[in-house]
């Protein structure tokens, strides 16, 4: 019988779609079992035969029935684990038949050891390249062999805290393509994830908080999560030095210019060399429960800030409790925004304008000073040396420029300044490689500190004892002490003249200028020391006793105080260790260094006359030039004196390198 084409037709839709229907019904199991062989009785589609989507009892190990495992076929399908057969994970199962025997015990699956020999073959086979992502896996695994996770349970130390089908759910793990939907819901759901089975205080405090209302409610990635503070698996124990230190980098992920500002105070400085006793961020706002600055109750609102404060500063820890003026105190304070913080922005420019000002004119008279001279020397054009010996005053005559008092004070002073740049500059510059270093070997920031005020102390002793010297020599002599005379530090007309002329002779417009007792790169060297006491002395009295402080003036006093201490600092070391050195020990005239006359006391004849013309014109004509003449100190006297200054150098010199290697390192960073 011949059927009619149509019939024929419709016939083979209908089969078509009977088809399609039958394989829309298997195609989830079709997929879990395309690993399983018809007669493997092991296989993944005999295990779905009861655990898939049924809720079927088994007695346990207690003589009490225990649910079975339930499996969503179509969830396990799209998992990281589909290509493989349950019993390659389940390997105590091995009947098919009585897969599980009555009141056995299950065992647990070993995720780490089953990856970890994974990885073996592939290392063998030559295949990581392939596999970076079972390579990031198990390097994900020795962190959290290491981690608090792994670690036995308090209540049963049969397991471990926390395991990966914790976090994971091993059936169904799989981690979404970047920038896809299925990877924000999953980001979004790691708050629960932590939270549901073990968490759930922390989860009840990050609910309410910022980062959890941006996070739960408004789905806002950028927002942070409890693995951005905590990692996925290298998590540690909270009260560790690690987690303290690490956790400030990691708040900083996200507020970059906050971890920037925060650096820049006393706290984050400490926290940079490696110290995790000063404030850190969640000292400050909160852990899980942080809320917006704006918010009544956040920790941090100007109503709440001076309780916080009194956290650490309560006169318990060694710190004098905190007074009202801490309040207005900004601990993200940043020179370059006028509008918010205008003190500091004059501040920043004052000092920078005062460094360049400095260094421009300094720098730039030091190198044509070390020009000319090497070109008068090497031109044969140096001053004619004085022939002492028709003086009829003896060979081995020196002047006396300096009595052993002010040869002691220059020494102590001296060695304060070199071990408060050291202590100062590391902290100044904790972010450099060398600073923790320097800082480990001082003991810590504490007797850093410790050392640094002792120095501080005694270098402001020093001042304070030559102020009262030079107030009792005023007040005997104030009758024949000539202020602007030739014996006097004080800056008269003829130095700037004097000035002019060395400008002159730099450029070859003139003879080289001669001096009286005081240069003025000498009266310069002498008032900077006024200046930096000011400054540097007067901001350092500020930050050593902060509650006296706080009590008379505004907490942004301290923000001041920290930027024109450092930079001060930082002007001084310089300053020191370039142009005084040069002036002094470096240049041509002095080559080669140290010029000893601050150990000694004493300059030859020869070089008095050369260096201080119009002073030694003006001994001989009134004749008092032999009052001044000593004689030569001992060959042993003058060989320890060299010794001394070229330690001394060699330790300035060092000091600069480190505190020049930090300024890059910061302009760079």
């Amino acid at each position: 019988m011949r059927i009619p084409k149509h019939v024929s037709w419709l016939a083979t839709g209908v089969i078509g779609l009977v088809a399609a229907l039958l394989i829309g019904q298997t195609s989830t199991r079709a997929a879990v079992t395309s690993n399983d062989k018809s007669t493997d009785k092991l296989g993944n589609a005999t295990c779905l035969s009861c655990h898939e989507d049924k809720k079927l009892e088994m007695v346990g190990p207690s003589g009490k029935l225990r649910p079975l495992r339930t499996i969503e076929g179509d969830k396990f399908a799209k998992g990281v684990h589909s290509d493989m057969r349950c019993v390659a994970c389940h390997q105590d199962i091995t009947d098919a038949t009585a897969p599980h025997k009555s009141g056995a015990a299950v065992q647990k699956v070993d995720c780490v050891r089953c990856h970890e020999n994974l990885w073996e073959a592939v290392k063998k086979e030559g295949l990581t390249k392939e596999k970076e992502r079972l390579g990031l896996v198990v390097l994900n695994i020795e962190a959290y062999k290491e981690s608090l996770h792994a670690r036995p349970n308090r209540d049963d130390k049969t397991h471990a805290n926390a395991t990966c089908d914790d976090c994971h759910d091993t059936h169904y793990f799989n981690v979404p393509p970047k920038g896809t939907t299925k990877r924000t819901e999953w980001h979004l759901t790691i708050p629960n994830v932590c939270g549901a089975k073990c968490h759930s205080d922390e989860l009840d405090e990050y609910s309410s908080s910022i980062h959890g209302k941006e996070v739960m409610e408004k789905h806002n990635l950028k927002a942070a999560v409890c693995t951005d503070c905590h990692t996925a698996h290298a998590i540690v124990n909270t009260s560790l030095n690690s987690f303290k230190l690490q956790n400030t980098q990691q708040c900083g992920n996200c507020h970059k210019e906050n971890l920037a500002s925060y650096g820049d105070t006393y706290h984050g400085q400490v926290n940079k060399l490696g110290y995790s006793y000063t404030a850190k961020c969640y000292d400050c706002h909160g852990s899980h429960g942080i809320l917006a600055v704006k918010d009544p109750k956040s920790k941090v609102s100007p109503k709440n800030r001076l309780k916080t404060c009194k956290q650490c500063h309560n006169g318990k820890k060694g710190l004098k409790e905190a007074t009202p003026g801490f309040v207005t105190f900004s601990p993200h304070a940043n020179a370059h925004d006028f509008v918010r913080y205008p003190q500091m922005w004059i501040t920043s420019r004052f000092m920078l304008a005062l460094l360049a000002g400095v260094f421009i004119y300094f720098w730039l008279h030091s190198g044509l000073w070390h020009y000319r001279e090497y070109m008068d020397r090497k031109e044969g054009k140096t001053r004619p040396h004085i022939r002492t010996e028709e003086l009829l005053l003896g060979e081995n005559k020196q002047v006396r420029r300096f009595g052993p008092i002010w040869r002691l004070a220059h020494l102590i002073f001296a060695l304060s300044v070199m071990m408060l740049v050291l202590t100062g500059m590391a902290v100044f510059y904790s972010d450099s490689f060398w600073a923790p270093v320097i800082m480990k070997a001082l003991g810590g920031p504490k007797i850093a500190g410790l050392i640094h005020r002792i120095s501080a102390t005694i270098m402001l002793g020093i001042f304070f004892i030559h102020l009262i010297y030079m107030s009792v020599h005023l007040i005997r002599n104030r009758k024949t002490f000539r202020w602007f005379g030739p014996d006097s530090l004080m800056p008269r007309w003829q130095d700037f003249k004097d000035a002019a002329a060395m400008f002159k002779w730099f450029f070859g417009k003139g003879p080289r200028p001669t001096f009286d007792r005081w240069t003025y790169w000498e009266k310069f060297d002498y008032w900077a020391v006024f200046w930096g006491m000011g400054i540097i002395g007067g901001s350092g009295l500020m930050l050593a006793f902060p509650n006296v402080t706080a009590s008379i003036l505004p907490g942004w006093i301290f923000n001041v105080a920290t930027l024109v201490h450092g930079e001060e600092a930082f002007l001084a070391a310089v300053f020191l260790f370039t142009v005084h050195f040069f002036n002094n020990h470096f240049r041509p005239d002095k080559f080669p260094p140290p010029d000893v006359v601050m150990f000694t006391g004493t300059v030859p004849l020869e070089e008095f006359k050369r260096e201080h013309s119009e002073q030694y014109k003006r001994l001989v004509e009134t004749g008092q030039l032999e009052k001044y003449l000593v004689d030569a100190p001992s060959r042993s006297m003058t060989l320890g004196s060299k010794i001394l200054g070229l330690a001394l150098l060699a330790i300035g010199l060092i000091l600069l390198g480190l505190v020049m290697v930090g300024f890059v390192g910061r302009l760079s960073g």
